[in-house]
């Protein structure tokens, strides 16, 4: 015999490999009879429906299986939070009768909504730099997120998972001390820069009213900038927007020359001021565990890269995995490398290289 179900939203997420913030799970109960000669007795287990295409957890499942047989009905478990006992990582969810959203009509219901929203959307900036044929399957990526007041989006310190468009609404954006530094309001985005550049999220995103989002994971966005190279160029100029609001570098001080190191600046955040600010010049690194590496930039364009053996995109590969090294930039290249065609457009090598950082980390991993 079965039992309404009850309805679980993931609200925070903290290193989990499987599941996102706003992932929904139905638990199900089921009366088992079991009958023998002397007695007929009955026992409640829990059918588990995971968020659609994600794997199964069997800690999260023997987790909310004990939430079920502690109540005895799906239905009887009251509103209330509960943590994932965890693995490499660990997540909250909350339980509600308001969130019955995995009907069987769930997925036409959101699709239907999406495809609502594409008037809409094709205002919104990102948006714009999608032809209208293709901005329907690029929408197909996304998933459609509605959260109330006080819902935390992401987390400082928190891996980056998710690209968000905010849709309707606000959220609030949260510096350590719980102090909001701005808000971000319909068509805005956040959690970019934690993809691109394999960064931890820089800051707390909390919803200031009734908020509805768009959202895309890490492979599906890495998919979607390969195959719209105009997309690339919109986060080039967002990100070069945001690095002059926030003065990690000052211009004027790569006007004159600029030296440092790799451990307060990252070569990719290194690389993309450079490329942002329309530099001219050679980036001389040294004290490297391979010895120096050397990058020549036509306003802003990567045209050379060497590094130990490795030349070109490889030496550019190479000198993202390098954390420790000192650095100098020098205005100007000589004449002849005016005309030396760039290695590639930064963007793609940005998010390529990237991308190569990941598949390493998780090789040592495993």
């Amino acid at each position: 015999m079965g039992f309404p179900k009850a309805i679980f939203k993931v609200s925070e997420v903290k290193n989990c490999p499987l599941y996102s913030f706003g992932d929904l799970f139905a638990v199900t109960g089921i009366t088992i009879s079991m009958n023998s000669k002397e007695e007929n007795t009955f026992i409640t287990t829990a059918i588990i429906h995971s968020p659609q295409n994600k794997e199964k957890c069997k800690i999260l499942s023997g987790d909310l299986t004990k939430i079920l047989i502690q109540y005895d009905r799906a239905d009887k478990i009251p509103i209330c939070l509960i943590s994932c006992s965890g693995c490499t990582g660990s997540l909250r969810l909350e339980n509600s009768t308001d969130l019955d959203l995995l009907d069987s009509g769930e997925e036409d219901k959101y699709a239907n909504e999406l495809a609502s929203m594409l008037h809409l959307l094709s205002d919104f900036a990102f948006f714009k730099n999608i032809d209208e044929k293709n901005l329907e399957q690029v929408i197909k990526f996304f998933k459609l997120n509605k959260l109330k007041e006080g819902d935390i989006v992401i987390r400082k310190g928190d891996p980056g998972g998710n690209f968000y468009i905010i849709i309707t609404g606000s959220v609030n954006v949260i510096n350590d001390r719980g102090m909001t530094i701005t808000t971000l309001k319909k068509g805005e985005v956040f959690g970019e820069m934690s993809l691109i550049c394999n960064d931890a999220i820089g800051a707390t995103i909390q919803v200031r009213e009734p908020t509805s989002i768009l959202y895309i994971d890490r492979k599906n966005f890495q998919k979607i900038l390969n195959q719209y190279p105009s997309i690339q160029l919109y986060f080039t100029r967002l990100m070069a927007k945001r690095l002059t609001k926030s003065n990690v570098i000052r211009a004027e001080d790569l006007s004159s020359g600029m030296i440092g190191n790799l451990a307060e600046i990252p070569a990719e955040a290194l690389f993309q001021t450079l490329n942002m600010n329309s530099k001219t010049g050679i980036l001389t690194i040294s004290e490297l565990s391979s010895g120096t590496a050397r990058f020549s930039f036509r306003q802003g364009a990567l045209i050379k890269a060497k590094y130990n053996n490795y030349e070109g995109e490889a030496a550019f590969y190479e000198i993202l995995k390098e954390q420790e090294g000192r650095f100098r930039f020098t205005p100007g290249i000589p004449s002849d490398d005016f005309e030396t065609p760039e290695i590639g457009y930064f963007m793609k090598l940005l998010m390529e290289g990237m991308r190569r950082l990941d598949e390493q980390k998780g090789k040592e991993t495993n």
